[in-house]
């Protein structure tokens, strides 16, 4: 068995400027997928799924095809829209604002049917956590319930150009995910510490080794059936309103605090970085360059 990727692309990356997914970072022009997809291919995965946007559907797929990664790997493409929603919901009149990454796993219950992970698409995980994660899938065979995750080191994780939203992960002394909390608007004040803005724009700081999500989560395929069951709930709390999304953290905090999931934190060697902002780009565009001169690409 081999488990598939889940690539979360249909954000069209507001804050950085046009479609980011699509931007050449890499010394031959390499986008950060192409390396992502390269280290699941080393990883053993079979198969990558990219969730999209019809809008920008025709220029996603000339580029990012099974051709495109030497046909080592299957490809296929579903679609996030707004009114892909659950018999008896509509889209509230206004609402512009994607329903969440939740609801864009959703998207693939009809392509995915084994031990899945999921990445978003302008994200560099690097080999190891990729290493990682898949062997641990392909144990979990028809198994149930058995959901893991790969945690990163906040202070790994930051932008120098701008605030970001990270899942701050509460751990059990057996290395299981207890709790996640989504963190918006982190970043560091002047003084170097690390802090968060709550909602009600309080700040509170938050430690460098905080164990925060990446999302390079990984589910057995009966996450797709319950998370679909939990976002009609979700949708009759908060369906007309216009900003609420439905988040990774707030399903697996659910099927945590139910008994229904455990989600196991896996380590990892790699070192995570980014294009949150226009401004990041040189820095990845160096990180990677350096990478393909000591051999790793």
């Amino acid at each position: 068995m081999k488990p598939t990727l889940l690539v979360l692309a249909a954000g069209m990356g507001s804050r950085y400027g046009g479609l980011k997914q699509m931007d050449g970072v890499g010394p031959n022009g390499e986008i950060i997928m192409d390396y992502s997809v390269n280290d699941a291919i080393r990883a053993g995965f079979g198969k990558v799924v990219f969730v999209i946007r019809h809008s920008f559907a025709e220029e996603f797929q000339k580029k990012i095809n099974a051709e495109h990664f030497g046909n080592r790997i299957a490809v296929e493409y579903v679609y996030q829209e707004l009114d892909n929603l659950p018999a008896g919901f509509k889209v509230p009149e206004g609402r512009e604002k994607p329903w969440g990454t939740n609801h864009a796993i959703l998207m693939a219950k009809e392509v995915i049917h084994e031990p899945f992970a999921i990445i978003n698409a302008d994200d560099f995980y690097g080999r190891d956590g990729f290493m990682v994660i898949g062997e641990h899938l392909r144990t979990l065979e028809n198994a149930k319930g058995q959901y893991c995750m790969v945690g990163y080191r906040l202070e790994n994780t930051l932008s120098e150009n701008g605030t970001v939203s990270r899942g701050v992960c509460n751990i059990d002394a057996e290395g299981h995910l207890v709790g996640m909390t989504e963190r918006t608007s982190i970043g560091r004040n002047a003084q170097g510490i690390i802090e968060y803005k709550d909602t009600d724009g309080s700040l509170h700081p938050l430690a460098p080794d905080t164990t925060v999500s990446m999302n390079l989560f990984g589910f057995t395929p009966d996450y797709l059936t319950e998370s679909e069951k939990l976002f009609v709930q979700w949708l009759q709390e908060h369906g007309n309103e216009m900003k609420s999304e439905y988040y990774i953290p707030f399903a697996v905090n659910t099927f945590i605090n139910s008994g229904y999931a455990t989600m196991k934190v896996l380590k990892t060697t790699a070192q995570w970085f980014g294009v949150t902002y226009k401004e990041d780009r040189p820095m990845v565009v160096e990180r990677l360059k350096k990478l393909h001169e000591e051999g790793i690409y």
